[in-house]
């Protein structure tokens, strides 16, 4: 893509990028398709076989109420507490690859939707049938998607995702890049969880100045 857009790396289970969904929102809003945003699945925990451990869900749960402080989003963490959950992301990962086979656009919304399922709504998205019924809210067969969810060619569709991320130097998530400038180059416009006005600004000064760069 050679024309002005955002590159997002994201995951669907990754607690900031819960908290960054509405930033996103308002960027669609704002901007429309004159700003494509194309997403990219960071790799959070893919191919986690472990259990987690009570000092673990502890953990994470105080990260999680940091979220909810900063974004004002509700959590439930009693998802953690299905038996035998383990942290794997590659599953919802995959399922957001898989829509945005279809439409990348539409990709945005059912990555949204996945994060309010598994953090507000108590249901494990790391498995295929939740994954698969709430892409039916968005018209998608269900039979048909849990079996694509299964196909080799996704599973390396969705790992193809993670190496861009690692190649394009990502550690940490959200991350949203912007460009290409004049000269053909792409910024960081946050690295980590800032609130939309702030995001808002740059990407305002970004395209309607020349000499404006990302943050």
């Amino acid at each position: 893509m050679d024309t002005p857009h955002l590159v997002y790396f994201s995951d669907p289970m990754c607690s900031w990028c819960y908290g960054f969904s509405p930033v996103i929102a308002d960027i669609r809003r704002h901007f429309g398709r004159s700003l494509p945003i194309r997403l990219v699945m960071g790799g959070l925990r893919p191919g986690t076989e472990t259990p987690m451990t009570d000092a673990a869900k502890t953990e994470i749960r105080g990260h999680w109420s940091h979220v909810a402080e900063a974004a004002h989003l509700p959590f439930d963490g009693a998802v953690l507490d299905h038996p035998g959950f383990c942290y794997d992301t590659d599953p919802a990962a995959r399922a957001v690859v898989r829509v945005r086979r279809q439409d990348p656009e539409l990709a945005l919304t059912y990555l949204e939707r996945v994060q309010r399922a598994f953090y507000a709504e108590n249901r494990n998205v790391t498995q295929v049938e939740t994954l698969a019924d709430l892409a039916t809210e968005l018209g998608f067969d269900h039979d048909g998607f849990l079996a694509d969810l299964e196909s080799d060619d996704l599973k390396t569709e969705t790992w193809s995702d993670y190496g861009t991320s690692q190649r394009a130097g990502v550690t940490g998530f959200p991350t949203l890049v912007a460009g290409p400038n004049s000269d053909g180059a792409f910024g960081v416009v946050t690295r980590g969880w800032q609130a939309g006005s702030q995001i808002l600004a740059v990407l305002h000064a970004w395209i309607e100045g020349p000499s404006a760069g990302t943050a």
